[in-house]
């Protein structure tokens, strides 16, 4: 069995489409540290109604499990930096600021996917976080994007004009 998630230790009640452990209908990704002590991993394999061409995963797929996978590096990194478990109150929170996604090969329908992710440089307001797809061995996309540590409640009044 494995560890228990990122996602389920900190944020149980989370409904992103992603990775929101609440979400009915979602994707349920699941981050956990790999055995280096370095990277986050998660792996995903892709139902059918994801495809893009035939047989093969549509790229805008691969960029949502980047971007979530990412992001839960990003915060376990911040927890780390604090000496902190994850879970451990208040909570960290990171948002997407710039998501860049390089296709490298074709990436095949009916195969596990593993990402394998890390901050690369320092661990900051902004961190740099690299993310590698494998389809089986095979490396087809490479996640570079920046997550930035925000308040969760202060972005979302912001979002819908309220007063923070």
């Amino acid at each position: 069995m494995p560890p228990a998630s990122l996602q389920d230790i900190t944020a149980p009640e989370g409904v992103c489409y992603g990775c929101g452990a609440s979400n009915h209908h979602g994707l349920h990704i699941k981050s956990r540290w790999d055995a280096d002590g370095v990277h986050l991993v998660a792996e995903h394999v892709p139902d059918a109604k994801y495809c893009g061409w035939p047989d093969l995963v549509y790229g805008g797929l691969i960029a949502m499990l980047v971007d979530c996978h990412s992001n839960w590096t990003a915060m376990a990194y911040h927890y780390r930096a604090e000496q902190r478990e994850p879970g451990d109150l208040p909570r960290i929170d990171c948002v997407t600021g710039n998501l860049g996604i390089k296709f490298i090969k074709p990436t095949p329908m009916g195969v596990v996917l593993t990402l394998r992710a890390r901050v690369e440089g320092e661990v900051g307001r902004k961190s740099r976080v690299v993310c590698e797809v494998y389809a089986g061995d095979v490396l087809t996309a490479i996640g570079d994007s920046i997550f930035v540590r925000v308040d969760t409640g202060q972005l979302a009044a912001s979002a819908h004009g309220r007063p923070a």
